[in-house]
């Protein structure tokens, strides 16, 4: 049997490998991409809310410095211009923050800031779970007429619909039935805000409808910063003024003459008591101009002293025996 030559087959091209490569890297890229897992983040609740809610106070401090400027001016001019002017409010809050990709007044205190959640599920690189691009054009464009031009309308339709007395007519008109819609509308939203608001709570993102629809949520600006605001003095303040409210409260009911002579026993000066010149008023320590006696004790009183204990306190007793005093009578009758 005759033998066979066994001929090596001719090596590869160079070419061969760059092809293969290039006909396997989508492959690879979808495979890695495919198991590639979310860092999951979790963001601080309070630290959202207190945004909003110093946001607010700024809008309510810069709309409170541009009344002052028209302070001269005929007293209620600014009340029938009031929805425009908290309009143009938000409207510089949103030009000078969101608008050029800056955190609001709130946000930016809290550090916190908005990223477009849409681009995160397609993202190829993961690192810390709070970078990511901040809003596009279009979603600052919505949010600016979501906030700043849907509040501004929805407060003057409710003001117009007042004014007109929509709700007030008994009969089936277009004003009647534009009215029984505004109401509709507002409930339905309501419905929408509270559901919202559960799913917050649970899940910790878009602390509003805007934010859900637009799909803007809010992260942390930088991963190592503490929070910005100490709540310690403002808890101290109101502690004490909730203190000093109770006392301006209290302190006038009570009856500093009774406090006295309960506390009298426990004097240390108790020789003082022997000195007292018995022809004085006990309570301004002069010589009454209008004596009266105190009954049943007889000690000797200014009649408008007398007068006014006795009336701030039915159960009045002297300052020198402690005994109640039932009546009062002038010291010239009995003499």
């Amino acid at each position: 049997m005759d033998s066979q030559t066994l001929i090596p087959p001719p090596p590869p091209s160079p070419d061969t490998w760059i092809n293969t490569y290039h006909k396997l890297l989508p492959q690879w890229t979808s495979f890695t991409l495919s198991h590639q897992m979310m860092i999951p983040i979790t963001i601080s609740r309070v630290n959202q809310f207190d945004a909003g809610r110093l946001d607010v106070e700024m809008s309510a401090m810069l709309k409170e410095q541009l009344v002052k400027v028209f302070s001269l001016m005929k007293p209620g001019i600014l009340f029938q211009y009031e929805p425009e002017l908290d309009a143009f409010l938000e409207f510089l809050i949103w030009r000078f923050s969101i608008w050029v990709d800056k955190p609001t007044p709130g946000n930016a205190l809290m550090n916190l800031r908005y990223r477009d959640e849409r681009v995160m599920e397609v993202r190829e690189k993961v690192r810390t779970g709070l970078e990511g691009p901040g809003l596009t054009v279009a979603q600052k464009m919505w949010y600016c007429i979501a906030t700043v031009g849907g509040q501004y309308i929805w407060t003057r339709l409710q003001s117009f619909s007042a004014f007109r007395r929509w709700g007030d007519s008994e009969q089936r008109t277009l004003g009647q039935r534009a009215w029984l819609f505004l109401q509709r509308v507002e409930g339905f939203y309501r419905a929408a805000s509270f559901s919202n608001l559960l799913l917050f709570l649970l899940t910790g993102k878009y602390r509003s409808l805007i934010e859900r629809a637009l799909r803007a949520r809010l992260v942390y600006g930088s991963p190592n910063m503490n929070r910005s605001v100490s709540f310690e003095y403002m808890n101290r303040q109101l502690v004490w003024n909730e203190f000093s409210e109770m006392l301006l409260l209290l302190l006038p009911l009570l009856n500093s003459t009774t406090f006295k002579n309960l506390f009298r026993p426990f004097s240390k000066d108790k020789s003082s008591d022997t000195g007292v010149d018995e022809t004085s008023c006990p309570i301004c320590q002069s010589s009454p101009t209008v004596p009266f006696v105190a009954l049943p004790c007889r000690h000797r009183y200014c009649y408008y002293c007398l007068r006014t204990r006795c009336s701030a306190a039915p159960s009045f007793r002297c300052t020198r025996c402690s005994e109640p005093v039932t009546a009062m009578q002038r010291l010239a009758a009995l003499s």
